[in-house]
């Protein structure tokens, strides 16, 4: 490993690599009465809140977005809260082996696992920033264990089953790395300083989670382009 290759990072697109006080990630990493589990929707987001949203990360047709309702439709089927993608198409979990693949005329790639897909981050951004007093002012989590970035002395916070690096900066910078690196993941976790909602997603999921406040869930459910469905805390996650 060449010295280059081993030094640590400073940013992370626009955002910040908070290299010594962790401190505003200690709320998540509380195992208090009520900490969200692996593999719930509290685990993964946070625990806490009023309400909850699950976002569907959206399948592609000729590298357009499809919406899962599209697509469950084209199957004679419907999308629940807790609907499984394989379920949707109706094969078995580890569907990416069989040969028959996608559906002409309806999808052609499965919708995009990992963190928030910068399509759905760029429309759930300014959703978010009109329900916190400081949008310009926001934490994130990265997982260390994605592989683009070597991490060498740079302190982790602990969620469940994950190991995060802190990151800060302002809300608008989530998507920063877009434009810097292809296929670049962006943060797991984010959240405001004033703790008003707190968004996650994992490298293992095709959804993203939201909580807040009963106001910012209802406009989640209602924004134009994000499929979204209300879950609860403990619901488990896909």
């Amino acid at each position: 490993m060449t010295e280059e290759s081993a030094e640590a990072p400073v940013s992370y697109g626009r955002l910040r690599v908070e290299r010594e006080d962790l401190g505003p990630a200690r709320w998540l990493t509380e195992r208090r009465p009520g900490y969200g589990a692996f593999g719930t929707v509290s685990g993964v987001a946070a625990p806490g809140f009023a309400a909850y949203a699950r976002i569907l990360h959206p399948a592609t047709l000729d590298e357009r977005p499809v919406r899962w309702e599209t697509v469950a439709a084209a199957y004679g089927r419907r999308v629940g809260a807790l609907t499984d993608w394989y379920e949707v198409i109706g094969v078995d979990r580890y569907y990416q082996n069989e040969e028959v693949y996608g559906l002409t005329g309806v999808w052609d790639e499965h919708p995009a696992e990992g963190p928030t897909p910068g399509e759905v981050a760029r429309l759930l951004v300014p959703v978010l920033a009109r329900h916190t007093g400081t949008p310009e002012r926001c934490w994130f989590g990265l997982w260390h264990g994605y592989g683009r970035r070597e991490w060498p002395g740079i302190p982790t916070f602990p969620t469940p089953e994950r190991d995060e690096v802190l990151l800060s900066g302002p809300l608008a910078d989530v998507t920063s790395l877009e434009g810097e690196e292809d296929f670049a993941e962006l943060p797991d976790l984010w959240w405001p300083q004033d703790r008003a909602w707190c968004v996650g997603g994992d490298v293992d999921l095709v959804s993203t989670y939201v909580c807040g406040s009963e106001e910012l869930i209802a406009e989640v459910l209602t924004a134009p382009g994000l499929e979204a469905h209300r879950v609860a805390a403990g619901d488990r996650v896909g």
